[in-house]
């Protein structure tokens, strides 16, 4: 299982931001690795987080190219003032069960 980070300041979005956005969630979704996302927004509101899960790279480099993503990718200074993203394997995840997370089928009994 792999994750894709997106951490970024938001800039001002306007209604194109808001369908390309919509677009490349329903696509993330439809992928057939895909298995679920969350998000977080920073006590101070100025940092946000969108987490996307994927069963494998491939379906992850699959999405990162799609022609919807990249048109999103190349205005991305019409929208943030600054990102990073960080790709990640996941390579272990546990808890007591109180919490449902995505991660929880992966799970490795130690």
């Amino acid at each position: 299982m792999f994750s894709a980070a997106f951490i970024y300041q938001a800039g001002e979005y306007d209604a194109d931001f808001h369908a390309l956005n919509d677009t490349i969630d329903e696509i993330a979704r439809a992928s057939n690795g895909f298995l679920g996302s969350e998000s977080w927004i920073s006590a101070d509101g100025a940092t946000r987080n969108a987490t996307y899960y994927w069963a494998d790279l491939e379906t992850l480099r699959a999405f990162s190219s799609h022609p919807k993503h990249l048109q999103a990718k190349r205005q991305y200074q019409r929208w943030y003032s600054g990102f990073q993203v960080v790709i990640s394997q996941v390579i272990r995840s546990y808890g007591d069960g109180g919490v449902q997370h995505v991660t929880a089928r992966d799970r490795a009994d130690d």
